[in-house]
């Protein structure tokens, strides 16, 4: 058994670290296996020697974001005992990141991994960043925020936002109404991150003004797009001749971000994802950046980081993963 005191300057970094009801304390607790005491302006941590030194790294680590404002919830304790527990607490100050953008209604969009700080900079620095990584990773959000800051400060004229419009197992002809009208559920996510940027009438407003475009890749063939910021979204789902023609519609003074979850894709089995090809094509090639996003990234429900993690286990795509046999049909199945 062990036991150390820490000594904190300022009590609302104590309170900020605690979280409500002491939720953020008892996660630590719970994770690591120790016990914390508050002694006033001092914590006491008791425990397995290893564990304490882990539970003083993790809470310096958030004392250290609670000192810069940063809001401290239990995604981010997570996220501190992953680091602290990977030996990479030396980078928790590295997450005092700009800000990409602020919302309509005055909320700052910060990078929250150090994954997404990477993605947002290559964002910044790069002509065409290619985004990868699961569900929940930030990938379509941070790509809007950047394009939303990126017009406000006239660098661009125009937000340009493209999906493919292909079925994750339905068909487009059971949707009602007309061409527009089906295609727009496959955009909802783009529609989304952009009423929070704007706020909806600022956004209306830009929509009809042809400063926002929300369209189905099929749309962008024939075009040249200059001054522009263009996101393609859920770029695994386009062939290989799909994706080097989007590629082809860069024009002067735009940028391109390119998103997608090569461990879902709904194309045929013959069908090469055009993402994948841009991810072995581009990789390597100047002013293009391929940033990797993980399960360690992910900012949405911790059910969501885990679910990741437990189909890449299996595989990826829940099939079973190399070297792991199927489980046997029933005679009867075939039949």
């Amino acid at each position: 058994m062990s036991e150390i005191t820490m000594s904190v300057d300022r009590l609302e970094n104590i309170i900020s670290v605690f979280g409500s009801f002491d939720e953020n304390l008892r996660l630590i607790e719970a994770e690591l296996g120790v016990r914390i005491t508050d002694r006033n302006s001092e914590l006491a941590v008791s425990g397995d020697a290893e564990n304490v030194s882990e539970a003083e790294r993790a809470i310096n680590g958030l004392l250290t974001l609670a000192s810069k404002g940063e809001v401290i919830d239990s995604r981010s304790v997570r996220y501190i005992l992953s680091l602290v527990k990977n030996g990479q607490d030396g980078k928790i100050g590295e997450l005092l990141g700009d800000v990409v953008c602020v919302t309509a209604k005055g909320k700052p969009v910060k990078a929250k991994t150090l994954g997404q700080k990477a993605y947002a900079e290559a964002i910044k620095k790069n002509t065409i960043t290619l985004g990868v990584g699961p569900a929940g990773t930030g990938k379509t959000y941070l790509a809007v925020a950047a394009a939303v800051e990126a017009f406000r400060d006239k660098a661009v004229n125009r937000i340009i936002l493209t999906r493919p419009a292909v079925e994750a197992g339905e068909r487009l002809g059971f949707l009602p109404g007309d061409m527009q009208s089906k295609v727009d559920p496959y955009l909802r996510p783009l529609y989304d991150a952009l009423f929070e940027m704007f706020g909806a009438e600022t956004y209306n407003k830009y929509l009809e003004r042809g400063s926002i475009e929300v369209a189905p890749l099929a749309y962008m063939r024939g075009r040249t797009l200059d001054d522009s910021f263009i996101i393609l979204d859920e770029a695994q789902n386009t062939s290989k001749e799909q994706m080097k023609m989007f590629l082809t519609r860069l024009g002067f003074g735009s940028r391109m971000v390119i998103t997608g979850d090569i461990t879902q894709i709904d194309l045929p089995p013959d069908k090469t994802s055009g993402l994948r090809e841009a991810m072995r094509v581009l990789d390597g090639m100047q002013d293009v950046a391929v940033c990797r996003l993980t399960a360690a990234d992910a900012v949405r429900h911790v059910l969501v980081q885990r679910i990741i993690e437990a189909y890449e286990k299996r595989g990826g795509t829940g099939k079973p993963a190399q070297g792991i046999p199927a489980p046997k049909r029933k005679a009867w199945a075939n039949k």
